[in-house]
């Protein structure tokens, strides 16, 4: 929005701005935030900006915890949610002595996964386009205790209300997709939102009911540059659900929210540009893509296990990553094919639209890590010059769900757990450490982490085990 701090300045004085708003990624991919009164907006912050403890959310050890948070001028944007006139910016995360970049922000992870890209000479520029998917529920409620558990999720949509609706226009299981009024209750809703999110500078493709009944919404956004689009997801998620918030409702990017219901992914698009040129465009070759694309592709197949670590981190994940719910559980690559980890779109065949898309990731990502994870494992597949046909990735068009056990055999999995993809993760990263973009100690903390939140979930009983065990 800005590329001075006098445009800023002048912007806050015209506008009557009574507050900064200074958000943050924590290690986990949620965002944080502190505010200040607008008398601290100031160039002196510009240069020692604002502390914070950095182990507080995962991103620093507490033995050296301070750090400071400097506004990132071009992020910024009107808050539409405070009662009172608020000025947000997301934030550079710097060392509190030196005032250097600090590493491990995962911000800036993901801007060294850039510079990177472009210091190896392959490409100048990456393009990316997260596909975002979620559920609006009327109400949520939770609990676990030693001696009850349970969840309960309603919406004025799902076909479980239609005996006490009266209206009849509910959607049933699986039956959501494009859904019109009076089923898809939520168009105005959605509106709101994309309307909030073009003002705040994120233009949006298109919106339109999922394929989840109960309240399943998908919004996407054309096509950005990496952080931009790290950037942009970050707004995507804080205004959703603050629209609902407001109407009473509530938001959720869970993979697996409801049983036997879709999941809800983040698929991302993405190709890599160098002078203009879209690298991943040939009309002579299979899908429209180039040597360099199927290059890629290979890189993101032979580490779609240790990738899946950053890009699917949550124990939910697995629960979306079963066969039958157009889930990619598969390590191929293949024209159109939904149930693809790589699906080339079969409509992207102009020099400037051919791309790929990687379908496993979902919301519970730290998305500045997903983004950076997978441009690193696409120029890794790249040097080395991975042919995906020649490492067994396909391409497959047909639907192998469909297949003999005998015929699916032959077909690379992927992690069907957390544990399993921490596990490859901890075995195969050293694509990540290229370059510095990736730090050995932020891995090794991610792993450590995850690894608990798997272990806390492995060691409650499920209350589906007392219908299997109970009488035992």
């Amino acid at each position: 929005m800005f590329a001075t701090f006098e445009e800023a300045s002048r912007f806050v004085q015209e506008r009557e701005i009574r507050m900064i708003d200074l958000k943050f990624t924590d290690l986990w991919g949620r965002w944080r935030h502190l505010t200040i009164p607008v008398a601290r907006f100031t160039p002196a912050l510009m240069e020692e900006g604002v502390g914070f403890d950095g182990s507080a959310v995962g991103i620093r050890s507490v033995k050296a915890g301070d750090m400071v948070l400097v506004p990132d001028l071009s992020t910024a944007f009107l808050d539409p949610f405070w009662e009172t006139a608020t000025l947000s910016f997301i934030c550079t995360t710097l060392e509190a002595d030196t005032k250097v970049i600090f590493d491990n922000d995962p911000r800036n992870v993901a801007m060294r996964a850039e510079e990177y890209m472009r210091r190896t000479g392959i490409a100048d520029r990456s393009m990316w386009g997260p596909e975002f998917e979620f559920y609006v529920f009327d109400r949520v409620s939770y609990e676990y205790g030693v001696n009850r558990c349970g969840y309960r999720v309603e919406s004025s949509e799902a076909d479980w209300g239609s005996g006490t609706s009266g209206h009849g226009h509910v959607i049933p299981i699986h039956g959501g997709y494009h859904a019109i009024p009076p089923k898809d209750t939520l168009y105005n809703l959605r509106t709101e939102m994309a309307l909030h999110l073009e003002r705040m500078g994120i233009p949006v493709k298109y919106h339109h009911h999922e394929v989840g009944g109960p309240g399943q919404c998908e919004i996407e956004t054309p096509r950005m540059g990496l952080v931009k689009a790290g950037d942009a997801t970050m707004i995507v998620k804080y205004v959703t659900k603050m629209v609902a918030l407001a109407h009473g409702l509530t938001v959720t990017f869970m993979p697996k929210p409801l049983y036997g219901e879709a999941g809800s992914g983040m698929h991302f698009h993405q190709h890599l540009f160098k002078e203009g040129r879209n690298l991943f465009y040939d009309p002579e070759r299979y899908g429209f893509q180039s040597t360099t694309s199927l290059a890629y592709i290979g890189g993101l197949l032979s580490h779609g296990p240790a990738l899946l670590a950053l890009t699917n981190p949550s124990t939910n994940s697995y629960r979306r990553l079963v066969p039958g719910f157009e889930a990619p559980v598969n390590s191929f690559f293949s024209l159109g094919n939904r149930s693809a980890a790589v699906r080339i779109p079969r409509y992207a065949t102009q020099p400037e639209t051919a791309r790929i898309e990687f379908r496993p990731p979902d919301a519970t990502c730290n998305v500045y890590l997903a983004l950076a994870a997978q441009l690193m494992a696409g120029l890794d597949g790249i040097k080395n010059q991975v042919d995906p046909t020649a490492a067994g990735f396909g391409p497959i068009d047909a639907d192998v769900f469909s297949w003999s056990d005998e015929q699916r055999a032959g077909v690379k999995p992927l992690p069907t757990s957390l544990s399993a993809a921490l596990h490859a993760l901890a075995a195969d990263h050293d694509f990540l450490l290229a370059g510095e973009v990736f730090a050995a100690d932020l891995i090794e903390r991610w792993i450590a982490a995850r690894e608990e939140e798997d272990r806390a979930v492995r060691s409650r009983p499920h209350p589906y085990e007392l219908k299997l065990y109970c009488d035992v």
